[in-house]
Formats: structure tokens, sequence, C-alpha cells
């Protein structure tokens, strides 16, 4: 099954980037995740009733749901949507391929797990080709650039926190389908509740293609793609789930090239295969970077 898993979060998750720009406008950024959310919580929660799989998080589960909501299901797109303000929707999806990485790290830090050369070593190559992918834009001191990218770095570290409370919630005994449905309200409530505070005109865009990019985004983005991604988290682990970011970037990029007038050149393309090639690295370590390799040479 985890090839099926696999092949649905890349497909999907790599041409939802686009589907995320097709929702910046009148419509203020932190309702458009409430409304997605929103309405994949009530898909869920629907089929959990029709099947009989109703649960609901006790004691220990429930910051930890709390939790998800904050950092998977609200923060990681607030901070997303406003780095497609100014980055196309290509180059965020490429930092969004980080995640193995800070996977890994996180997983140092909560879980105490040893890093690994190879983990040090793609690391440095995958951050090397972020400078890269974005030096054109850097060099010339675009505001607007830097910021996009430390808005993308910003989602990125809180998904991957969000998977480390996956991971311990499937610990609990929770599946994904029960713990989405909950964090995904949780997010929901958190978000209207700043829209409220902050005072954001409420508004909704009826357009074919603001409402068409909130349905792909709530359904086959939100209820198929996060139950088949938090699934391989639970099968495998946050740090190697996170490996199916690395093809995230091909969809997402080609895409922009069509929709978004994105243009390829040999730097763009230098700097998205270190990136990739530090995720790999990551992951499928070559036998003399491998702890046993490094003690025999």
């Amino acid at each position: 099954m985890l090839l099926p898993l696999y092949a649905l979060v890349v497909l999907i998750w790599g041409s939802t980037w686009i589907a995320l720009k097709m929702q910046l406008g009148s419509v203020p950024v932190e309702l458009s995740i409430a409304y997605r959310f929103g309405l994949a919580s009530l898909v869920l929660f629907a089929w959990l009733l029709l099947t009989r799989q109703w649960r609901v998080p006790r004691s220990a589960a429930i910051p930890r749901v709390l939790g998800q909501g904050l950092c998977l299901f609200s923060l990681n797109f607030v901070c997303f949507m406003h780095a497609s303000e100014t980055l196309t929707s290509g180059l965020a999806a490429v930092v969004f391929s980080s995640a193995s990485i800070w996977n890994a790290f996180l997983a140092r830090v909560i879980h105490g797990r040893r890093l690994a050369p190879n983990v040090l070593a793609g690391s440095a190559l995958g951050l090397t080709g972020l400078v890269i992918l974005f030096w054109p834009e850097l060099q010339q001191g675009q505001h607007a650039s830097w910021q996009g990218l430390l808005w993308a770095l910003g989602g990125t570290l809180c998904f991957s926190c969000g998977n480390m409370l996956s991971a311990s919630l499937q610990g609990l005994g929770y599946k994904p389908l029960h713990t989405n449905a909950w964090g995904m309200l949780a997010g929901t409530l958190l978000l209207l509740a700043y829209a409220l505070i902050a005072g954001l005109p409420w508004h909704f865009d009826t357009s074919p293609q603001y409402a068409g990019a909130l349905l792909y985004l709530a359904i086959p983005g939100s209820v198929i793609a996060f139950t088949a991604y938090l699934t391989l988290v639970g099968r495998l682990g946050p740090e190697k789930a996170a490996y199916a970011t690395v093809l995230f970037p091909i969809v997402a990029l080609n895409i922009s090239a069509v929709v978004e007038g994105y243009e390829w050149t040999a730097v763009g393309l230098l700097g998205l295969a270190l990136v990739m090639a530090g995720n790999v690295l990551v992951f499928r370590p070559p036998r003399w970077l491998q702890p046993n390799g490094l003690q025999k040479a």
C-alpha cells in the first residue's frame, strides 16, 4: 500500500500549490484557509459517522490534536499563502521539499535520535540548492523575495512540527482520519477566532476559480492527501514519510511553467537538482556515508 499512498500525496500536493495561488485576492488569507479546513472537517466527520468510526480524543491526545490544528491546519497554510504572494507556486513547493530535513532535525531534538552523517550532508546540500535557486531574485535585493522565502521556511517548520504531533497521536492509537477531523476543526476555529479579533472583512469569493480551488484544496488536497500522508507518517515515521516531498517540486514547477510563466534556467535547474539530491541523500545514503561505512573506512 505504500506506493499508492506516495503517488496520491505527490500528485495531489504537487498540484495544490497553484490552487493556493488561485485563492489569493479579495478574501483574507486566514478566512480562505478556514473555509478549506472547515469544509474538509465536515466531510471527514460525515465519513466517520457513516462508517461508525466516531472517536473523541481524550486526556493526553487533546493538547496534541490542538497543536496539530495550530501547526498543520492553520499556521502552516497561513505562511505558505503569504509566501505565494511574492513567490511562484513552484518555488514555494521547492522550499517545502526541505520538510524531510526539518523532520530529521526535529526527530533529533524531540526524540533524541542521532543525526547521521548523511542527514548533515543532505541538509547542507539542500540549503545550498535553495540559495542557488533563489539567487537571481535575491541578488537583486528584492525584499519581497526574501520575505516570501522566510514565510515558506516558517510554513515548512510548522508542517514538520505537525508531523511529529501526528506520529505521537498514532502512537497513542489514534488513526489519521480521527485526528485530522478534529485537528482541522481546531484549526478552523482558531482561524475564525483570529479573524474576529483582528476585524478581518468577512467575505467569500463566488467566482468559479476561487470556488473550484477551494473544493480541490478541501477534498483531494486535505481529506485524501493529508490522510494518505499521515498514514505514511505512522507507518514509516516522520523522517521517511517526508521523502514524498522530494517529488513535489517536479510536479509543481512544471505546472507553474505552464500556468504562471515560470522559466527554467540553468541556475534554477542546478538549484532544484541540489535540493532534491540533498533530500535523497537523507534517506538513501551511499554506503560510504552510512555510520557502518564510516567506521569501516
